[in-house]
């Protein structure tokens, strides 16, 4: 087995008007699930599944014992992150039994006081499987939630679908395949379509659901030459209707798929890079992705295009200060990441030059978040940090929560909910 570290899922002020216009620019040909509005974080990174949220007064300074609204114990273990519509929030968590078994469950609380509505078992099993990368867990994968249903996700253990008082609607873990440190990419939802990645030891795959009824639509196999086969990257949906593609990074090359018909439409390679992790962002008709563990190399992949356009449509690429685990945010004209190591950086999104990079501390699951004007990032430890965008770097706030943390941020108005090892927190006034 490797020594991998990789995993998804975790599987997160204002300079003036000119900072929000970019942002919303930035975003503009990407497709946000469902009819969330602003102030929701219905999937992984949020309603424009990049990172960004358009919510007011989110807090800038918290502690164990400042701006804590409440904090709620969670059962279990688990790194996917919370997610919110109509003021619930949501989230999976594993519990193993006695006997040495599973139990995969879905917890609903209510966002305002913490107090838990519901939880739902999902999925039981006699054993739990193969083993598990110690920072992953049993339950990474974030859930999606729409006007009328939640969707979850548990890898190679199955996927499912629930209405809202927790009922479960369908189960589907008829996709079998032996995974590789567990489990940790999210699904996407396009068109009626759940679409993933089933990127383990071998025959990696994108799959796709049918949202109604959970019966398989369509498999298309990676065609990949990279030695180590799996990945854990969350796609992204980009393009408008009737003309929509799926973005799915894995080991050795990002595709694009057709969502109706799951045919490849391009591909860019990238060698031997495997285990791959942060979910694509898409700014001003270019893809940015971090490509592989061991040697992460961010591209830079101007849009359009069909077959393989490695050699036409890569604009740049960075070696230096990539993140593995991470996913990044662009604001304006600057992408911002942070690497696992906590070295944070912004890069020109048009030339790849490196603007700043500088060291926060600690070590980085959680994807980068930009709220209110600002950039949260946090740490393995608890501590989040808020940075000012900008060409000149600038930590606004260094907040300690002491506990352990690989989940990414969830954000409403007025509010952040950050998952710990132990407890779901609500961050505000």
């Amino acid at each position: 087995m490797v020594g991998d570290r990789r995993l998804s899922g975790w599987n997160v002020c204002v300079m003036g008007a000119l900072f929000a216009v970019g942002a919303l620019l930035a975003v503009a040909v990407l497709l946000p699930v469902g009819d969330a509005s602003a102030g929701e974080w219905p999937e992984f990174r949020g309603p424009t599944a990049m990172g960004i949220s358009t919510a007011k007064d989110v807090p800038v300074r918290w502690s164990p014992t400042e701006n804590v609204v409440w904090k709620q114990a969670v059962p279990g273990a688990g790194w996917s992150s919370p997610v919110l519509r109509d003021g619930r929030i949501y989230l999976t968590t594993a519990l193993e039994t006695d006997s040495g078994g599973l139990v995969l469950k879905v917890l609903a609380l209510d966002a305002a006081k913490g107090k838990p509505l519901w939880d739902t078992v999902v999925f039981e099993l006699a054993v739990k499987g193969p083993s598990i990368h110690a920072k992953n867990s049993h339950a990474s994968p974030t859930p999606i939630v729409t006007q009328d249903r939640l969707f979850v996700h548990f890898g190679h253990h199955g996927t499912a679908a629930l209405d809202l008082k927790g009922a479960v609607v369908w189960r589907q873990n008829s996709i079998q395949y032996a995974p590789m440190h567990g489990n940790a990419g999210s699904p996407v939802l396009v068109d009626g379509l759940l679409v993933f990645g089933v990127d383990g030891e071998k025959d990696p795959r994108v799959v796709a659901l049918d949202a109604k009824d959970g019966k398989v639509r369509w498999e298309t196999p990676r065609v990949t030459t990279a030695k180590w086969k799996f990945s854990f990257s969350t796609p992204l949906v980009m393009g408008e209707a009737g003309k929509r593609q799926v973005i799915s990074a894995g080991s050795g090359a990002v595709c694009a798929y057709d969502p109706k018909t799951g045919a490849e439409l391009w591909r860019v390679r990238y060698g031997n890079g495997y285990s791959v992790v942060p979910r694509p962002v898409l700014a001003d008709g270019m893809l940015f992705l971090a490509s592989a563990y061991e040697r992460a190399v961010l591209y830079a992949i101007r849009t359009g295009g069909t077959g393989d356009v490695t050699d036409t449509h890569v604009a740049w690429t960075l070696a230096k200060g990539v993140p593995l685990v991470p996913s990044m945010v662009v604001v304006g004209d600057l992408l911002y990441c942070v690497s696992d190591g906590g070295i944070a950086s912004a890069v020109e999104t048009k030339t790849g030059t490196v603007v700043w990079s500088e060291r926060l501390g600690g070590d980085f699951s959680a994807s980068v978040v930009y709220a209110d004007g600002r950039l949260y990032f946090q740490n393995e430890s608890g501590v989040g940090f808020v940075v000012k965008p900008g060409r000149t770097f600038e930590v606004l706030a260094k907040n300690d929560l002491g506990e352990r943390t690989l989940a990414s941020y969830a954000v409403d108005d007025g509010a952040l909910f950050i998952r710990t090892a132990g407890h779901l927190y609500r961050i505000g006034k």
